[in-house]
């Protein structure tokens, strides 16, 4: 044979034997996640694989002989990878299928536009697709979740699925707003992907994926003045594309607005379809959204029937690592005050004991009843490092804080003052400045001094 046929020969069978490596996989079982409509095989069906296509993304299987047409003749068929479960073993595919039994049948219609499907079964987990109302999923297994949440603060009804879709992308999705339904034959309706990608609305879905907060959260953080205790209530707006709920929550509003659609209303405008709800951008980090005042939860002060509008931003940090950083910054002040006793001495006004879990304890303040320490309060409490100085008070002292006392009817009293840590002077001591509360602002700024000020000088104790 001549050395050029032969050498043709050997790269066609290098060929052949390249198809065929890409191809082949070794014959096993499978079990059916998604029915096999044309052939009229159920999900849940165990099937013998023949070959893995990963040129066509498809298996190549056989049909059971009580789902053949008239005949017999057409004895295979392809299935799409994502759709079929490769088990191996005969018994591992009827152990898989016996596992898969109760939802075998079991798909569902979402009842809501846009509605995710996460990597993870968490609302805050990342978005791998967005359901278009009407789509048919299937339905693969109960997973444990965490709850949607609602305006309330209760977990709303519903759990956490494994699904598949028809065009094979998997992951989880909470069951509020979808319906579940059994599926035996005939067509499924599902929505083409296509569909989806041509209404894909990119700013829509960036305003999705992030956090918006009270617009007051951002006036505190540009100002440096964290109040913890109106953090910690996490006012905002959450456009509940998982439960089909929106909510917003202030100080002064709690309202939940169930719809079926978010669609655009406009440049950089949104509408939530089936309530008085809507939205506007009006920068990447800020968030205008409109309503009519028709709930009950609207808050004091809100009547009914009118149309508001209010503010929210995205901060660059969290909440949690916002509070999370004020802690510490007041946890640092209240140190450099202990630090220079704990104990301190006045002539006039007794002792003062700071203690490690920053509380204290006040013996012989009687010349400070009733002018700056009420009748009721007891000589023991908490030290709240909680207050701010503007600007003009900033440069003249080291900080302020507050005393809670305890009283005699057990209710807590606070008592604020300025002060400044004398340390390195000669003087070695600190002195408090009494400031009335009509002297600090709602933003726990203290905004001037008293106009008599009652100043209480301490040292160390020795």
């Amino acid at each position: 044979m001549p050395y050029k046929v032969r050498l043709t020969l050997a790269v066609l069978s290098a060929l052949v034997l390249f198809c065929c490596s890409s191809c082949r996989s070794k014959p096993g079982w499978g079990l059916l996640l998604w029915a096999a409509e044309d052939e009229g095989i159920p999900s849940g069906a165990v099937l013998p694989v023949y070959i893995r296509s990963n040129i066509e993304k498809v298996w190549v299987v056989g049909i059971p002989r009580e789902y053949r047409t008239a005949g017999g003749k057409n004895a295979k068929t392809e299935i799409p990878l994502p759709k079929l479960e490769l088990a191996g073993s005969k018994r591992a595919a009827q152990k898989r299928a016996r596992e898969f039994a109760e939802y075998a049948l079991v798909y569902a219609e979402t009842l809501q536009d846009g509605l995710p499907i996460r990597d993870a079964p968490d609302n805050g987990a990342r978005r791998v697709y967005r359901l278009r109302i009407g789509e048919v999923i299937k339905i693969i297994k109960p997973v444990e979740g965490n709850p949607a949440i609602s305006a309330t603060g209760d977990p709303l009804p519903g759990e956490w699925f494994k699904v598949l879709t028809e065009d094979g992308i998997s992951g989880y999705c909470f069951s509020y707003r979808l319906k579940l339904f059994d599926y035996t034959s005939g067509p499924l309706n599902s929505v083409a992907t296509q569909q989806f990608e041509e209404v894909r609305d990119p700013e829509l879905e960036s305003i999705l994926s992030r956090t918006w907060v009270a617009e007051i959260y951002g006036v505190m953080l540009d100002e440096g003045t964290i109040d913890i205790e109106a953090f910690s209530r996490h006012w905002g707006f959450v456009p509940g594309e998982d439960t089909g709920i929106a909510n917003i929550f202030l100080n002064d509003i709690d309202i939940s607005f169930p719809y079926s659609a978010i669609r655009s209303d406009g440049s950089h405008s949104w509408r939530f379809e089936g309530s008085s709800l809507a939205m506007s951008l009006r920068s990447p980090a800020n968030l205008s959204v409109q309503f009519d005042v028709d709930n009950v939860n609207a808050g004091v002060g809100w009547s009914s029937g009118r149309r508001r509008t209010v503010q929210f931003v995205n901060l660059p940090t969290s909440l949690d690592d916002l509070i999370v950083q004020e802690e510490t910054r007041r946890e640092a002040l209240f140190n450099a005050l202990y630090t220079e006793g704990p104990v301190f001495s006045s002539v006039s006004y007794g002792r003062l004991y700071l203690g490690e879990e920053q509380d204290f304890l006040w013996e012989g303040f009687e010349k400070l009843i009733p002018s700056v320490i009420p009748p009721l309060a007891l000589g023991r409490g908490k030290v709240e490092m909680r207050l701010f100085l503007t600007a003009n008070l900033a440069d003249r002292y080291g900080g302020a804080f507050t005393l809670k006392f305890k009283t005699i009817n057990g209710t807590d009293i606070p008592v604020n003052f300025l002060y400044t840590i004398d340390s390195g002077n000669g003087l070695d001591g600190v002195h408090f400045e009494y400031v009335p509360a009509s002297n600090i602002d709602g933003g726990n700024r203290v905004m001037s001094r008293d106009s008599s000020p009652i100043i209480i000088y301490f040292y160390p104790a020795e």
